[in-house]
């Protein structure tokens, strides 16, 4: 079968049981009240069903079980493990409240598993800074260190309709594409099949409004989950992404770049937390997208914005990489764009907020600019998957 036809029925596949599933789960969420309630922190006035991370999986699951009944490849099944461990996690922390702690200790013993099972670990730097090949003593440690980081990063951006979701999405993507151009096919089912999961989730809590449902902590550790394996999957030794990109191509650059805004937000607001004698863990309002909400931006229009602003340090890396810079200043520009991003964008609107400058006042007028709720097409679409979702849940 043409490999690209492969793929396209996995995502087809896995977008379509996301969709059935979706309005099953959020009627079981309901009866259950597994809700996020409102609060001081929270953006919603009304309760909102939490069990969004099982619908997705569930979506994932059907595609790979559908890959292997037709296709006979199986070798993605380790993967679901790890990600069915986080998945219970998050939703046992959405309903007792799991100290960070505790639940920080299972994700370092989540990976550990993970590494020790599969025997995959970030074990190549891929020539960054002249090195290759890195010992099991140095890997283990930096791999738990970057899955962990990167699962609470992504959980950490979970704040917005449709930025969780969205960003999933496009990631999923940018990985897919780079699997496929490598030749490995079961990576880039994957990610397409993640893709696919997410869509159907990212219509309803975007634009619905009796069928809207959360992720939860659940859903959103689930996805940086499978996020981590997808660099984890880029960064080990011999992966055909090494073996198949061109001369010069920065796979640690590229990789932080992709997952770029999440990190370096979340390095922001923990160090802000430390210097004011506050628990790193400790909850807050100093997110990028509680910046853009403050701002007057729409949830949409915070998702989109956060989004862009990953993809322009993408952007970034890929006109380094396509002007001959070496590995090295790939990362240097990654980085250095990363913080201009995040560390750059919140000092600079906070410094123009206090003078009431320009910037911030341009930045007020975009924000008015992004609330299309109350638009004809907005809410036609909002009643066609209302309307649609009340139907099926009496069916």
């Amino acid at each position: 079968m043409n490999q690209m036809l492969y793929i396209f029925i996995l995502f087809l596949v896995s977008l379509l049981s996301t969709l059935w599933i979706f309005r099953k789960v959020h009627r079981i969420a309901q009866m259950k009240n597994v809700v996020d309630a409102p609060d001081a922190r929270k953006l919603q006035d009304h309760p909102i069903p939490v069990l969004g991370g099982l619908s997705v999986f569930f979506g994932i699951i059907v595609a790979l079980v559908f890959c292997q009944l037709f296709f006979g490849s199986s070798s993605l099944f380790s993967f679901i493990g790890i990600m069915a461990i986080m998945l219970i996690v998050g939703t046992t922390d959405d309903i007792l409240s799991l100290s960070p702690i505790l639940r920080l200790v299972v994700e370092v013993i989540v990976v550990l598993l993970f590494i020790y099972g599969t025997g995959w670990s970030i074990n190549d730097l891929h020539g960054l800074w002249g090195i290759g090949l890195i010992p099991a003593y140095v890997s283990v440690p930096l791999t738990v260190l970057a899955c962990v980081g990167i699962i609470n990063a992504v959980n950490m951006i979970d704040g917005v309709d449709g930025l969780m979701s969205g960003y999933g999405i496009v990631v999923s993507f940018v990985f897919g594409v780079l699997f496929y151009q490598s030749g490995d096919l079961d990576m880039a089912a994957m990610a397409i099949i993640s893709a696919g999961a997410l869509i159907p989730f990212f219509l309803y809590n975007v634009f619905g409004q009796k069928s809207k449902m959360y992720l939860g902590d659940g859903g959103s550790l689930m996805i940086g989950t499978m996020m981590a394996l997808f660099v984890v999957a880029v960064l080990k030794e011999n992966s055909l992404c090494s073996l198949k990109v061109g001369e010069g191509f920065g796979l640690v650059p590229f990789t932080l770049a992709v997952l770029s805004v999440p990190v370096f937000d979340t390095l922001r607001v923990m160090a802000m937390r430390v210097k004011n004698r506050r628990s790193p863990f400790s909850p807050d309002r100093n997110h990028l997208h509680h910046m853009f909400l403050d701002l007057g931006f729409s949830h949409p229009g915070t998702a989109f914005s956060i989004i862009l602003l990953d993809c322009m340090v993408l952007l970034a890396w890929w006109i380094s990489y396509r002007c001959g810079a070496s590995v090295d200043l790939q990362l240097y520009v990654v980085v250095a764009s990363a913080l201009m991003a995040t560390f750059g964008l919140y000092i600079s609107v906070r410094m123009s907020r206090k003078r009431d400058g320009i910037f911030y006042r341009m930045l007020l007028a975009i924000g008015r600019k992004t609330h299309m709720e109350n638009s004809g097409i907005w809410l036609k679409f909002r009643d066609m998957l209302d309307n649609r979702f009340n139907t099926n849940s009496n069916n």
